[in-house]
């Protein structure tokens, strides 16, 4: 689309008005944007909506038939409650739905039995079914003037409360009668659109926003969907050309050198995935040079516990045998805290450089964070500025401007979804030549959403786990169905601290109580056991807990990040060393916090936690070759949507199964969008999991692109719509996971 086409105001087209509410409610401004807000799907005004596929906490479109009406006094307050129940017509009355109306005097007077209509609503769940509670509603004829059901689709959009579906519509017919569709430029190159079929943009946008049949808005959805998919991997065939554009100083190591005297020294040996992954990355950082490719990208994905930080050390003693640092850049105190003393260890000599005692020839390993005290952290800042520090870990507060290195020649990011693209890009520029670059993350990535997320980087996998590694075994605990675990928990807690163990608790929260208060009786009715109970804290657990007669003589600490850094090290240091026997805790010890004597884990209102994270978690437990055990408490019902991601968490430990499954409960763009760039999702109509020959395709059309026409000097309308549907702040989403 031309840039000043595109981004005409709608205010200019469409009245101040609507414009405003799109903005206020959608964030739409543009012509742009509006035009590509597309349907989420399609509605057939002679067909009713299954109730039971509604997705749960969601704003939703359906149509359905009105069953029964019935409407009562509030006791507390003036007014009434109407009460609507519909179907589906599904039988037995399975695909039923009550929505209930605050003083809802024109759905008493429209809803009448027998009535089909149009709603949309945020989807809720009380007394073990869905719920909408006020939503708006259009009646629907049903007919068209020859008594025949009128054929064309109805385009559902996303919408919000504020906003229904039609209304979006409206504004978007309005759009396609004000603008000349026939100017808008195609970002596909011709032949990729005659190669492939596809409509032209003009009849494309009629089709998919206007359709006269299905088969109309599917031809227009194929052409959108791919010229989505050729837009993201051209933006990052460009990035890693770029990247590999770049002069990088070759690592090539030393036989004789640290990472051989600390290959002789360990007491294990390497698994093969360990081994052939330290093959590919040391090769990489010997490569390099100035003739040669540029730096290494690479993402080492694996389960937790697969040994990702000892491929990683490895790779930085390559680096520093060459004469250069390492960085490792890790997302909490705690965790950089942990890699230091783990990493000290397991050195050992070698760690001591310059020092009585040390390896000849050997480095030093620095730690620095924002709370470190001021000597301390201006001794740090000496060490790595020096080229003393061969090995620098630390928070955020490694891209202070006062942070400098000798010679940074290989960064290496921990949980790399919990940085953003200028953190990262803000280590780099503290290198003097371009820094090679290693990406760890615990969480596995489906292959399609790897070559959408981190389509930049090459990707090697470990999913061998090293011996020593116990089985974990997970259960749902659910109070509702089962009361008396409530403290069975406790006394299972015990059993495991008699046999000289310890045990992880973990709440979603730290202190004061957050959210509302809980609805009063005349309000629509909500499960108080749903989303609005009051959460399990750290703080008021802890107090419970040493009162617990189960735990009596136990030795129970708290952890969590509003803790004085000195006493998180101290409480951390007793509970590895096995003097607390029971650590409440938050999410803080997520990643990378390793005691080998921890074999139960209880997570708390664990249904608030995604997938992901509860993977992530349990993975702290069954670390010392000991089985570990996750017990999953929720007081949710058993019918509850939410309990579906738990069940999925205690059927496999599988990582790579788990995440299609995360991917398939959650919307798409809470991975690649809202939540990772800080806007709506860069993807609308690709779904990474479903459409990997898609993506395979575009990728190779966008490498077969940049290789021809590396800077797009002759795929102008293609750089534009990069640049408008990948600007700088959605750009980021790509560089997360």
């Amino acid at each position: 689309m031309r840039t000043a086409e595109g981004a005409l105001p709608l205010e200019r087209l469409l009245g101040k008005a609507s414009a405003s509410s799109l903005e206020k409610h959608l964030g739409l401004s543009t012509v742009a944007e509006l035009l590509n807000y597309f349907p989420r799907r399609y509605l057939n005004r002679g067909e009713l909506t299954p109730i039971n596929s509604l997705p749960f906490d969601e704003e939703a479109t359906l149509i359905a038939r009105v069953v029964s009406l019935t409407s009562r006094r509030m006791r507390q307050r003036k007014g009434s409650i109407t009460d609507v129940v519909i179907t589906d017509d599904t039988a037995g009355g399975a695909g039923s739905l009550r929505i209930s109306f605050f003083n809802g005097w024109r759905a008493e007077k429209e809803l009448r039995p027998g009535v089909r209509a149009m709603f949309s609503g945020k989807v809720g769940f009380f007394n073990r079914s869905l719920t909408l509670t006020n939503p708006d509603y259009v009646l629907l004829d049903g007919t068209g003037d020859d008594g025949e059901i009128a054929l064309a689709p109805i385009p559902v959009y996303p919408a919000t409360a504020k906003l229904p579906s039609w209304k979006i519509g409206n504004a978007v017919s309005a759009l396609l009668d004000a603008v000349d569709l026939a100017e808008l430029s195609d970002p596909l190159p011709p032949e990729i659109a005659e190669r492939e079929g596809f409509a032209t943009m003009e009849a494309a946008y009629r089709m998919i926003h206007r359709p006269a049949d299905a088969a109309q808005w599917q031809q227009a959805r194929d052409r959108f969907r791919f010229q989505e998919a050729l837009v993201l991997q051209t933006a990052l065939a460009r990035r890693r050309a770029q990247t590999m554009a770049q002069h990088a100083v070759a690592r090539l190591g030393s036989p004789d050198g640290l990472l051989a005297a600390f290959d002789a020294a360990l007491p294990f040996t390497l698994t093969a995935g360990q081994t052939a992954v330290g093959v590919q990355i040391s090769e990489e950082l010997a490569a390099a040079s100035k003739a040669g490719p540029g730096p290494m990208h690479r993402l080492l994905q694996g389960e937790v516990g697969s040994g990702k930080t000892l491929v990683a050390l490895r790779a930085m003693l390559q680096v520093i045998d060459s004469g250069g640092q390492a960085a490792l850049l890790a997302p909490t105190e705690v965790l950089a805290a942990q890699h230091y003393q783990s990493i000290r260890n397991i050195l050992g000599p070698l760690a001591e450089g310059g020092m009585l005692g040390g390896y000849d020839g050997g480095t030093q390993v620095t730690l620095l964070t924002g709370t470190m005290s001021a000597p301390a952290k201006k001794q740090a800042l000496l060490a790595a500025a020096s080229g003393q520090a061969g090995i620098v870990i630390g928070t955020h507060a490694l891209l202070s401007d006062h942070v400098q290195f000798f010679d940074l020649g290989l960064i290496v990011v921990d949980e790399q979804h919990r940085f953003g693209v200028e953190q990262r890009d803000a280590l780099r520029l503290k290198a003097s030549h371009p820094p090679h670059l290693l990406v760890m993350t615990a969480t596995p990535i489906p292959r399609t959403v790897a070559m959408t997320v981190f389509g930049d980087l090459e990707t090697s996998v470990l999913r061998e786990l090293p011996a020593g590694r116990a089985p974990i075994s997970s259960f749902v605990v659910g109070l509702v169905e089962n009361p008396a675990w409530s403290q069975r928990i406790w006394q299972r807690s015990r059993e495991e601290i008699d046999a000289g163990h310890q045990v992880y608790v973990v709440c979603p929260r730290i202190g004061e109580a957050e959210g509302a208060e809980a609805p009063s009786g005349d309000e629509p009715e909500q499960s108080n056991r749903g989303e609005n109970r009051e959460l399990t804290s750290v703080i008021e657990l802890l107090e419970q807990l040493r009162n617990e007669p189960a735990l009596a003589s136990c030795r129970i600490e708290a952890m969590h990040g509003r803790l004085d850094p000195a006493e998180k090290t101290r409480i951390m240091a007793d509970f590895a060393a096995g003097e607390v026997q029971m650590l409440v805790s938050t999410t803080v010890i997520e990643v990378g916090v390793d005691v080998h004597n921890a074999t139960l884990m209880v997570i708390m209102d664990a249904d608030r936690f995604g997938i992901s994270q509860l993977h992530q978690l349990r993975g702290r437990v069954g670390r010392g070759g000991l089985p570990g055990t996750a017990l999953l408490v929720t007081e949710l019902e058993p019918e509850h949507p939410s309990r579906r991601r738990l069940d999925a968490v205690a059927s496999t430990t599988d990582g790579f199964a788990l995440s299609h499954e995360d991917l398939k409960l959650r919307r798409e763009g809470d991975i690649l969008g809202a939540s990772q760039s800080g806007g709506r999702s860069a993807l609308r109509l690709l779904r990474v999991l479903d459409h990997e020959q898609i993506i395979e395709k575009a990728r190779a059309d966008a490498v077969q692109i940049i290789a021809d026409d590396p800077e797009l000097e002759r795929h102008t309308e293609l750089a534009e719509a990069i640049e408008l549907s990948l600007n700088p702040e959605k750009e980021a989403f790509l560089e997360r996971g």
